[in-house]
């Protein structure tokens, strides 16, 4: 992963807010680092739901599912209790099984952690990878 020390907001249309809450800082009364990748998969639900494409229960269904394959983080910064946090995420690959997703959080202007998440479509039953669908890449592009 690169350096993401110059992540702007203008790189991303689609945000989820989110608040810190107390639950989530540690004793130095900054978020617990574990805590990002929660916010990261929250804001990918949330920018998926706007997609309109099947959510995980539908995938499901059909025998297709999405896996997280790889993580990256890069702290910039520290997010403290009650502040609102504008997580944006984008799709920047779209390879024949998997797509990788940039997310970075924001409090106001001001990016404090930036990462990847590599997704992977695949059927669990075979354990074998399979082709994203075409809608899904056509969908997300537009995003």
């Amino acid at each position: 992963m690169s350096s993401h020390t110059s992540i702007q907001r203008s790189e991303f249309t689609f945000f989820h807010r989110l608040r810190v809450r107390w639950a989530e800082v540690d004793l130095q009364r900054v978020v617990f680092n574990g805590n990002y990748l929660l916010y990261f998969d929250v804001a990918f639900t949330e920018f998926w739901r706007a997609t309109g494409l099947p959510d995980p229960l539908s995938q499901q269904q059909t025998g297709r599912e999405l896996f997280v394959r790889k993580a990256e983080l890069e702290y910039l910064g520290s997010a403290t209790f009650d502040d609102e946090l504008d997580i944006g995420v984008r799709c920047t690959k779209i390879g024949r099984s998997s797509l990788t997703m940039n997310l970075a959080i924001f409090r106001d202007d001001s990016c404090l952690v930036a990462g990847s998440l590599v997704y992977v479509y695949a059927d669990p039953e075979a354990k074998k990878s399979e082709e994203i669908p075409l809608d899904w890449r056509v969908r997300l592009v537009e995003m």
